[in-house]
């Protein structure tokens, strides 16, 4: 026969060690689930335009922004916010904090925001007024993948 108190050991033991297999999976998958969508903050489906002078570049985690001061839809001039990518993503792709000046001229495209009365915007394909890459052998264009 055993003792009571070796078996009530053993169970807080399993039980302690399940406990923390179980934080730490979840700490280790937390940042799988943490990115969103953007399908409940941006219409998806909508495309808005706007070309306007740089006011501010936010280049910190989670996601840079972009502040831009150009027309709205009526023509009055508003302080557009402009979601861009993380900024690992961005260094990667050769983008710094000095690529976007204060005062720089550009051209945005992207999806507007949900949050009635704001002038926000994602997924944005950026260029120079004239159409030409921010940056020096930058894309203009998004890829298309072969049918």
């Amino acid at each position: 026969m055993r003792h009571p108190v070796t078996v009530n050991r053993v169970m807080r033991f399993v039980f302690g060690g399940g406990v923390a297999v179980t934080l730490a999976l979840g700490w280790v998958t937390m940042p799988a689930f943490a990115h969103h969508s953007n399908a409940p903050f941006y219409f998806t489906d909508k495309k808005v335009e706007t070309q306007g002078k740089i006011t501010k570049f936010v280049f910190m985690n989670p996601h840079a922004f972009l502040h831009l001061d150009g027309p709205d839809e009526t023509g009055k001039i508003v302080d557009w916010q402009i979601e861009l990518g993380a900024p690992i993503s961005l260094r990667r792709t050769g983008w710094t904090p000095e690529t976007l000046k204060i005062g720089m001229e550009i051209k945005v495209v992207g999806s507007p925001s949900r949050a009635e009365g704001t002038h926000g915007m994602c997924c944005v394909r950026m260029t120079m007024p004239d159409g030409s890459p921010v940056t020096p052998g930058g894309r203009v264009q998004e890829e298309t993948v072969p049918k």
